[in-house]
């Protein structure tokens, strides 16, 4: 009896030190309690466990001068895990007296957890601020990362420009190279990394009406492709700060303390407007900025059966990647094959500018003259903020020779076609023989020869080969996952097949591998360039009854022609996504319901 208490003591005692070691704990620690007026004061919010949604407290009768900076700490002593994460505040009182620091909140497992409320006592203003001396409070208050928006309420698709500038003033300095924490992800946005040619390329500036030093890290063209409050995540660095100190060299130098600092350029939003529907053309094409279209043809006079290359070009500046160019309608004598996509684009800080064009391979059948009516071009302009129109001039085809037509001389009706009958002339006859000159010839018995048993037994010796053929075919058809696989794979390959062309090129591989996917989604799912944000994607793919690796692999094939604009990679690496892409829509194109 006394083995059992003493085992369910030991049992209760265990389970007691693993809740205790798990507990989950979360603390406001103050850098001190009393502080004069005109000093300044840090707030470290400490916690056990990597939590979520931090709120920090209002901060009322202070002012927030810095922060928040984010620190972590993980590590294993003697095979136990130590973690830690930090928010950390510089802030300064706004009055005197007793002022309360209220509670912050975390959530850690699905539990929310507050801080104790703390109070400062402050007193009038201090001859010498302690905070003078503190080199971390020095670095804070000197260096600075700022992502600049050159426009954060655009219209859909109109370029912005996000510019990231570090600012350091004159009284610290940076000597050794800063690491990238956190590269900013634009989930909504198309995007193009600028790297600044020189990061170290010092220029001189203002930074809240003081001072400062700066350098451009980077500049980041962005074409919004969703309206409404869009985020842009921030950037984070881990900076080396060399602080001057009060000590001195034995020759008379100031020594520096080097203090390394977590800058953030902060999250930015930006408020997307929907492009106004009043004015709207029925044949816009989604395209925004300001652009010249034209129209040309190769040549204008010819023969049948001979080509021609009627080209479509739009040339400016704008969201040139992803807009549409307006399709060609031609008479029905003039056979028109797939259109060829040719692109010319470059991207500054500016915004993409350059040109893009299809052209159309077109034979004519017949004599005649064939009018290719003019054709309209719209897009929207931001500055004007008005829908604006370009219409090309009326082409003629001359064909002149070929067969002829009764309507060849005559106009096509509202669609381009002619329908009347075809008359041919006397000369496409010239080859029959109407005088006959016939003589006898010595005849044989047909019947019983070897002609005859040929024609005979033929076809009785294609029976089985027939049925064979016949066998084979039904098998095929029978297939109905083999079909499905031809199918998709013929689907995969069509849709890729400008992809293919740009396999030497890593740039304009990837950027046609993600017009590729843009435009099976659209066929497929029947959705607009603006829905298409991974997270939505993955919606509709899941809704559509698509397992979710082959979701998987879709999405992270739009991430690596993200990654591509700015990451250099292989020749086997581009022949990998090709073939992945391949697969990928094979396997998407045989599971969609």
């Amino acid at each position: 009896m006394l083995q059992i208490k003493h085992i369910v003591f030991l049992v209760v005692f265990v389970l007691g030190a693993l809740t205790a070691q798990a507990q989950v704990t979360f603390t406001a620690k103050v850098s001190k309690t009393k502080l004069g007026i005109n000093e300044r004061l840090r707030v470290d919010f400490e916690m056990n466990a990597d939590g979520d949604n931090f709120n920090p407290p209002a901060f009322e009768d202070f002012r927030v001068v810095g922060g928040p900076n984010q620190a972590i700490s993980n590590s294993y002593i003697n095979g136990k895990r130590s973690y830690s994460k930090t928010y950390s505040y510089f802030i300064a009182p706004l009055r005197k007296g007793t002022l309360k620091i209220g509670q912050a909140e975390i959530i850690v497992d699905g539990q929310t957890y507050k801080t104790i409320p703390t109070s400062v006592e402050v007193v009038n203003a201090v001859k010498t601020p302690t905070e003078g001396n503190n080199a971390e409070f020095v670095a804070e208050d000197n260096v600075h990362l700022v992502a600049e928006v050159s426009n954060s309420n655009p219209y859909l698709n109109e370029r912005i420009t996000v510019t990231y500038k570090l600012y350091v003033s004159k009284d610290v300095s940076i000597t050794s190279r800063w690491r990238e924490l956190a590269t900013p992800r634009y989930a909504d946005f198309w995007s193009k990394n600028i790297d600044a040619t020189d990061q170290f390329k010092t220029l001189e500036g203002k930074y809240k009406g003081e001072d400062y030093r700066y350098v451009i890290l980077r500049t980041t063209v962005l074409y919004p492709q969703k309206t409404g409050e869009l985020d842009i995540e921030p950037l984070t660095l881990d900076i080396p700060i060399d602080v001057p100190s009060t000590k001195r060299t034995i020759f008379g130098g100031r020594l520096s303390t080097r203090i390394n600092k977590t800058i953030s350029a902060g999250s930015r939003t930006i408020n997307v407007k929907p492009l106004p529907f009043e004015g709207k053309p029925d044949n816009f094409g989604g395209a925004v900025g300001e652009f010249q279209f034209n129209v040309t043809a190769s040549k204008t006079t010819l023969d049948a059966n001979e080509s021609l290359d009627l080209t479509t070009t739009v040339t400016g500046n704008g969201n040139l990647m992803t807009l549409t160019l307006p399709t060609v309608t031609t008479p029905s004598t003039l056979e028109m094959y797939e259109p060829e996509r040719t692109e010319n684009i470059r991207t500054r800080a500016s915004g993409i500018s350059g040109s893009i064009s299809e052209t159309y391979a077109i034979v004519p059948q017949y004599k005649g003259q064939y009018p290719i009516r003019p054709i309209e071009f719209s897009y929207f302009n931001p500055k004007t903020e008005t829908y604006e129109s370009i219409t090309s001039q009326e082409l003629v085809i001359n064909v002149e020779n070929g067969p002829i037509t009764e309507a060849a001389d005559s106009t096509v009706d509202e669609n381009g076609n002619i329908g009347k009958a075809i008359v041919l002339s006397q000369d496409d006859f010239k080859y029959l023989k109407l005088d006959g000159d016939l003589s006898a010839i010595e005849t044989t018995s047909f019947f019983k020869s070897t002609t005859f048993w040929a024609l005979v037994g033929g076809p009785l010796l294609l029976i089985p080969l027939l049925i064979l053929v016949g066998k084979k075919r039904d098998s095929r058809k029978a297939d109905v996952q083999g079909t499905k696989l031809r199918k998709a794979n013929k689907m995969a390959r069509k849709y890729l097949a400008a992809a293919k062309k740009q396999m030497g090129n890593q740039t304009l591989f990837y950027e046609s591998l993600e017009r590729s996917l843009h435009n099976y989604l659209k066929a497929s799912l029947q959705i607009e360039t603006s829905e298409m944000s991974k997270e939505h994607i993955e919606l509709l793919l899941v809704n559509k009854g698509v397992e979710n690796t082959a979701v998987s692999n879709f999405v992270s094939l739009l991430k690596s022609c993200e990654f591509a604009r700015y990451t250099p990679s292989s020749n086997v690496t581009i022949q990998q996504d090709y073939d992945k892409a391949v697969s990928t829509i094979s396997t998407i194109d045989k599971q969609l319901k």
